[in-house]
């Protein structure tokens, strides 16, 4: 049963407002991390990407929960949900679907692949092969599936959560740049603290806490808070900045490919959703400081003798934005 909500604004007709966003997503956090313990940080990123009509990166070593976040988040949402588990023997159909000939009809028909749902969890994506990756290409990008030459929509809103292992692990495939740039920002759970990963094992050893996770929320709802985040304004200072910012991770040296034009896009969707999660009806730069990590860090290709520092993509971008002049706030 999903919860339904007493703001006029999410019951009715008439559009979502500012407060809704934060009053939905707080909801939506207080649910997941019934789950995800200790890790609000990873869940405001989720969140962020959802907002952002964008797709989720989570990539860790197993065993940290990285299956569990996507499953909390589709549970939460009382809308369509499909699993795919990536293997070396999957195949492209596997995910969109495809055609089969009805001997009755003398026909071909369409017979719609597990991408056809709200939220796609991809899971451990890295495992299948990039011809096998590529299939999502389409659907993550223009949120549409074309098979046979026939093209067909997909569901609205729609939402790919991928985990991956760490390429250094036995069995993986690195994700091609184009596979990586139709992601909209990249998370690492990482292993709890002590506490809690103490107050994981007392709550979760008796139970499975996803199989007691209720929907607090529906896909109706989801698209009028989306709706309302397209309204978020952006000023022409922090549009300027944000072009810098990215333009800038092409000049750096230690950078072999930086971040393209669609990250900037990206970068000023996330910036829209962070503001609607503090309640604001426009961004300030703190908002993009705060997605800038998530949103351009996993699209950074690094030199050799970057990689041979031990400098990471995260280490660069952190020092971009420490350097980077603010743009000042406007008169009023």
């Amino acid at each position: 049963m999903t919860a339904t909500s007493s703001r006029p604004g999410l019951d009715g007709d008439t559009g979502a407002g500012l407060g809704d966003v934060a009053d939905l997503c707080g909801r939506v956090a207080g649910n997941v991390q019934r789950v995800i313990v200790g890790k609000p940080d990873v869940v405001r990123v989720a969140l962020v990407a959802l907002l952002a009509e964008g797709h989720l990166l989570v990539e860790d070593v197993p065993g940290v929960g990285k299956t569990s976040l996507a499953k909390a988040l589709a549970r939460s949402i009382d809308c369509s949900v499909s699993r795919v588990q990536f293997t070396p023997d999957l195949l492209p159909g596997d995910i969109t679907g495809l055609s089969v000939f009805n001997r009755q009809t003398s026909e071909f028909e369409f017979r719609p692949g597990p991408v056809f749902a709200n939220i796609v969890i991809a899971d451990e994506i890295n495992r299948a092969s990039p011809k096998t990756q590529s299939a999502l290409l389409e659907c993550m990008a223009e949120h549409q599936v074309t098979v046979d030459g026939a093209t067909y929509a997909l569901a609205s809103p729609f939402m790919v959560v991928a985990t991956q292992n760490p390429i250094e692990m036995d069995g993986t495939y690195p994700l091609p740049e184009a596979q990586r740039d139709r992601f909209t920002a990249r998370v690492s759970v990482g292993y709890p603290d002590l506490a809690a990963e103490l107050a994981m094992v007392e709550e979760h050893s008796a139970a499975e806490p996803l199989d007691m996770l209720r929907p607090v929320t529906d896909a109706r709802r989801v698209r009028m808070v989306i709706d309302a985040v397209r309204r978020v304004r952006v000023s022409p200072e922090v549009r300027q900045y944000c072009v810098e910012l990215v333009g800038t991770t092409r000049r750096i040296p230690d950078v072999r490919l930086g971040a393209s034009p669609r990250a900037t896009l990206q970068l000023v969707r996330a910036a829209r959703a962070q503001a609607a999660l503090a309640g604001r009806g426009f961004v300030v730069p703190d908002d993009v400081q705060a997605v800038a990590v998530p949103v351009l860090a996993h699209r950074l290709l690094l030199t050799p003798d970057a990689l041979a520092s031990r400098r990471s993509a995260v280490d660069i971008v952190r020092s971009l934005l420490g350097r980077h002049p603010v743009p000042a706030p406007r008169g009023s």
